[in-house]
């Protein structure tokens, strides 16, 4: 396909053209309706001054006869301008005018008519005018008419206007249909270059934005946030792939020496059964990381919307107290709650989610905050309080805490700050309390609780959005 062809098939030519055919019509329907209300106009002044003029000459018949009215018609059809006289007698022969050649069934109606009549000092030249007859008692019969050539002069002006204008938009419209078509496809061959370097697997390339605001920016915007976001899912499967092969190979290692080791030093049923629970409790360790890996990608999918109902947090929060009490005072410590909410306060959700990930958080600071720092307050805090429209619950322990810098990789997928692996966990407890809160319209938030760490599940309120 050539770039001419290229150019005048793109829509915004297409539209262009539509755009000038639409204004040409129009302005040649206002200049014609101006045209014809004009000349309606100037028909009408002549019909009111024919009509004078006729009654004005019927006056001066009724005082002196024909003889007077030829007399006076002779005298106007010699003065300027564009009245027309004839008068002809009873018989039909002409008694005084300036005209000739008119169709002798002209005066067979006294309504206004347009005829075709020569003058006498132009023989042979026609000319198109209005006229009107009138027929005295003696049958003597009077024709007055005026020129049309302010009529036609107005026509030509008004047609002249017309080709004038329709060559002006064709030229200047054309021209500018050209412009934008042109540039539309400069930016649109731009996106589709980017385009194919993103499907040739470079997800860094972005789509070119003009900075003029216009739907191709916002287009090529949206596509960008896309692009962005698909770029840190496939930096997230990647990641998540990296960190599943290294977080997995531990435990399928010690599945396979534990089976090698039965194998070749069982010496009794005792031995064995000991090995087989050993894989069991490893398989179940497995199980449980991947049922998470799961439930993580089933709540970023948004899975869940159709079980969301209305849940009582105060019931919530003091039934996972009250299940975990026992769990913290056994590790040494005591856990605190305090809820300065309305006992039916609720949120919209999934009950189920809700309760993992605080059971989460709890497990957390029981793994990780008990024994707290020297000197530390040995509790795990559950708060709950209301904030415009968003509920907060925190839970907060004693512990090391997570510093700063770090905060963002321990939400991670397997993002766990215990490299060495010291301490049992697969590192998607706060991952997966992270994708339910923004499953929630919420939101997951890392502090310090000089010392320890405090977690923040930001939920909107039943009705509300955050």
């Amino acid at each position: 396909m050539t770039g001419l062809k290229r150019l005048v098939g793109t829509t915004a030519f297409k539209l262009s053209a539509v755009y000038l055919f639409a204004s040409a019509v129009f302005a040649s329907g206002l200049i014609s309706y101006v045209g014809w209300n004009a000349q309606r106009l100037i028909d009408e002044q002549i019909e009111q001054t024919l009509t004078v003029q006729i009654n004005g000459l019927s006056d001066q018949y009724r005082i002196g006869g024909i003889r007077r009215l030829s007399t006076i018609i002779e005298r106007r059809s010699r003065e300027p301008g564009s009245f027309l006289f004839l008068l002809k007698g009873s018989s039909g022969e002409t008694l005084a005018g300036n005209i000739s050649g008119v169709s002798g069934d002209i005066f067979a109606s006294s309504s206004l008519v347009e005829t075709s009549y020569q003058r006498l000092e132009e023989e042979g030249q026609t000319r198109s005018a209005l006229v009107r007859s009138f027929v005295f008692p003696g049958n003597q019969r009077l024709l007055v008419g005026r020129d049309l050539e302010e009529r036609e002069r107005l026509n030509i002006v008004l047609g002249q206007a017309i080709r004038i204008l329709l060559g002006a938009l064709l030229v200047f419209g054309g021209l500018g249909a050209f412009i934008v078509a042109r540039r539309a496809l400069a930016r649109m061959d731009a996106m589709t270059a980017t385009s194919l370097t993103i499907m040739s697997g470079d997800l860094s390339g972005r789509l070119p934005v003009s900075g003029s605001g216009d739907e191709l920016d916002r287009l090529a915007i949206s596509l960008n946030a896309m692009l962005v976001r698909i770029g840190e899912l496939m930096q997230g499967m990647k990641e998540v792939s990296d960190n599943i092969a290294h977080d997995l190979k531990t435990p399928l290692t010690r599945l396979r020496n534990g089976a090698e080791q039965a194998l070749r030093t069982g010496q009794s049923r005792a031995d064995d059964k000991a090995a087989l629970e050993r894989t069991i409790e490893e398989s179940d360790g497995l199980i449980r990381t991947f049922n998470a890996l799961l439930l993580i990608a089933r709540t970023e999918a948004g899975s869940g919307f159709d079980t969301f109902a209305d849940i009582n947090i105060h019931h919530l929060l003091s039934d996972l107290a009250e299940m975990y009490e026992p769990s913290t005072e056994e590790a040494g410590g005591k856990l605190l709650l305090e809820l300065d909410i309305a006992p039916d306060l609720t949120v919209h959700g999934n009950r189920e989610l809700l309760s993992q990930v605080i059971a989460n958080l709890i497990d957390n600071a029981l793994k990780y905050g008990l024994p707290p720092l020297s000197g530390a307050d040995p509790s795990i805090s559950i708060l709950a309080h209301v904030s415009a429209s968003l509920l907060f619950i925190t839970v907060a322990d004693h512990g090391p805490g997570v510093p700063a810098s770090k905060r963002d990789k321990a939400i991670e997928r397997f993002g766990r700050l215990d490299e060495s692996r010291h301490k049992p966990g697969s590192g998607l407890g706060l991952s997966l309390a992270s994708a339910v809160a923004h499953l929630h319209r919420g939101r997951l938030i890392l502090d310090d609780n000089s010392p320890g760490l405090k977690v923040l599940l930001e939920l909107p309120l039943s009705g509300q959005t955050s």
